[in-house]
């Protein structure tokens, strides 16, 4: 029971225990809010607007982001020392162009079909090789295990060859579901995607992604990209500079636009 000071008239206490009412009230209210809009929060704080005003998903720590829960088996064909990096490109390339991406991440997803296969085409001309850092952070940020999937399903893909990877990369991006959906977090919708990849299907790719045999490693790729310093997805660098691939306005740089970004940064 709520007390009211002793020197108060009726009518002060009336009007007092009203205004407590209508703050109660209003504070229920709020309640119902907070909780019907929780996927809507979560995506507002996956997809935000930093310094400059380029749109990206923003990393956001949760208590299992890049926290192993297996073994960490890393596939064939991983570099670094670590078994981190993925690797697509001339090993001999006279650059390299680190690429940071979330599976989940919608921004990315936007990169990936406005400059995506420029990016390719340059580096299969051998301009430089390509890096990839990949997250899962999107996981704590909007719930669900999508992006643990969906890595350890491309450490799968990775472990039948780079090339299958790249393709497979290229297929969830073209299918990403929507952020409030954890599609990717279904290994048999990720195995279906996998049935576009000619050749990727083979018994052991299937078992591995059924199995989780690279959720181990997920969590240690995860694990480096949160120590990369790198805060936010798509980030782009080459020869660690970083390229503004989403411009202000919040879209995408096109290809020729991309080509142009990076002929400016190696003076070419």
């Amino acid at each position: 029971m709520t007390s009211t000071p002793k020197n108060q008239n009726p009518n002060q206490r009336a009007t007092a225990r009203e205004r407590l009412k209508q703050a109660q009230q209003a504070e229920a209210r709020a309640a119902k809010r907070r909780r019907g809009l929780t996927v809507a929060v979560s995506v507002a704080a996956a997809v935000a607007v930093i310094a400059g005003g380029t749109a990206l998903a923003v990393s956001s720590a949760s208590k299992d982001d890049g926290t192993p829960t297996a073994a960490a088996v890393a596939p064939a064909n991983t570099s670094a020392t670590d078994d981190t990096v993925v690797v697509y490109g001339k090993a001999d390339a006279p650059h390299t162009l680190a690429v940071y991406e979330d599976f989940r991440c919608p921004v990315c997803r936007a990169f990936e079909t406005s400059a995506g296969q420029t990016v390719q085409q340059l580096a299969d001309q051998g301009d430089y090789k390509i890096e990839y850092h990949l997250a899962t952070f999107l996981d704590g940020n909007l719930g669900g295990k999508g992006s643990k999937t969906a890595l350890a399903a491309a450490g799968a893909a990775l472990d039948e060859g780079v090339d299958k990877f790249k393709a497979f990369h290229d297929v969830l991006y073209a299918n990403q579901p929507a952020e409030s959906e954890d599609g990717f977090g279904d290994v048999n919708h990720l195995l279906d995607l996998a049935g576009q990849v000619p050749g990727l299907k083979t018994d052991a790719f299937t078992k591995a992604v059924t199995e989780g045999t690279y959720k181990g490693w997920a969590a240690k790729v995860s694990t480096a990209f949160n120590k990369s310093g790198v805060s936010g997805t798509p980030t782009v660098k080459l020869d660690s500079r970083t390229l503004a691939v989403i411009g202000q306005d919040g879209k995408p740089v096109t290809g020729e636009q991309f080509t142009a970004l990076v002929r400016q940064t190696v003076g070419g």
